[in-house]
């Protein structure tokens, strides 16, 4: 009897072993799924973040008239945009810009706004930490009102494109950088040159020397803007692209857009004779910023023309100048003087990527 019951007893304790053994791997293999279920939640969540940080990108001058565009270009295309501004000003601008309309306010969660002053590297890239990428669109306000683009603005523009391409350079997250030259950067050329090539293009450049004695200030900021960029860009290694776009119409621009339209047309008159007088609707350089930027870990390279019209005829240049509100002797008035130079401006290399692109937007949607 006390055999058996010895052994019941064994075989009772065994069971229960075995009983436990069996609760503790289901309670592991429990657990192990809970902790695969929990690294699956984070590593969705790590995914959604780094898909949101890929998206990210920050506009300089957001509150300017191409800038506001390529904002809602931007997130129209599905990015987050953090706009830099420079003072408290320009972001009760914003505010009311949403509240008019003219920004996007189905996007509002979007958008952020940053205070920084493109004097300061460091701000700068405080301001740039976590976007993928930085339009400088170089836009600038005459504190004058609308007397003009001075010669202390030209230095002006090119320090504060120094220190963006510096900020972006030192900036780990940010891959890429669109910078806003001008067609001012491409036309100014010295044509006393014998072999001056007729074709102006993205390989085109004006000349500092004839910008000076001209006194065509914005044009030589573009270009002494643009050629530090590309400075800097080669020396610490920064993907940059840049689009040099004519004059930037659209709605209203003139009113918007008053010290760089009245600036640009210094020298109007030569650029009208020479058929370098060329014109581009602002939503269209929005997309072309756009095209661009996205193209750049592909084929996007170097400088890219952008304009839709070439003034070409005095009917044409009268319309632009009652649009602007100056006389059309401004564009038009003694144009035989320049002849008989006439020079072909071609944006070819911006086209084609613009037809590439815009068929895979609408592929996408």
């Amino acid at each position: 009897m006390g055999i058996a019951r010895a052994q019941d007893e064994e075989s009772e304790r065994r069971e229960f072993e075995d009983f436990r053994k069996t609760l503790v791997a289901l309670a592991a293999t429990e657990r192990s799924k809970e902790n695969d279920d929990f690294k699956g939640l984070m590593s969705s969540h790590i995914a959604d973040l780094d898909l949101q940080q890929d998206k990210l990108v920050c506009v300089t001058s957001g509150v300017s008239f191409l800038g506001l565009a390529l904002v809602n270009r931007l997130l129209l295309r599905g990015y987050s945009v953090r706009i830099l501004v420079d003072n408290q000003e320009d972001v009760e601008k914003l505010r009311e810009m949403q509240v008019s309309g003219e920004m996007m306010m189905a996007c509002n969660n979007k958008i952020s706004v940053v205070i920084a002053k493109q004097t300061e590297i460091q701000g700068l890239m405080e301001a740039f930490d976590g976007c993928r990428g930085v339009f400088h669109t170089s836009a600038f306000v005459d504190p004058s009102g609308i007397s003009g683009y001075s010669k202390s603005m030209a230095e002006i523009e090119v320090k504060a494109s120094e220190n963006v391409m510096k900020a972006c350079a030192r900036t780990s997250s940010v891959r890429n950088c669109v910078l806003t030259s001008s067609l001012l950067a491409c036309i100014w050329r010295d044509s006393s040159q014998h072999d001056l090539p007729l074709l102006v293009n993205h390989d085109s450049w004006s000349n500092d020397a004839l910008c000076v004695e001209k006194k065509l200030w914005f044009a030589l900021g573009k270009l002494k803007a643009e050629k530090v960029a590309w400075k800097i860009a080669e020396e610490m290694s920064l993907k940059l692209t840049t689009i040099c776009p004519g004059l930037i119409t659209g709605p209203q621009f003139s009113h918007r857009n008053p010290t760089a339209t009245i600036a640009y047309l210094k020298g109007a008159q030569e650029m009208y004779a020479k058929g370098l007088l060329a014109t581009v609707d602002v939503i269209r350089l929005a997309e072309a910023h756009v095209a661009v930027f996205e193209a750049m870990n592909k084929t996007a390279f170097g400088r890219y023309i952008c304009f839709d019209r070439i003034i070409a005829r005095d009917e044409e240049a009268e319309k632009l100048a009652s649009e602007i509100g100056i006389p059309p002797n401004r564009i038009c008035g003694n144009s035989l003087e320049f002849i008989p130079t006439h020079f072909e401006l071609s944006n070819k290399k911006l086209n084609n990527l613009m037809s590439r692109t815009i068929r895979n937007w609408h592929g996408q949607s």
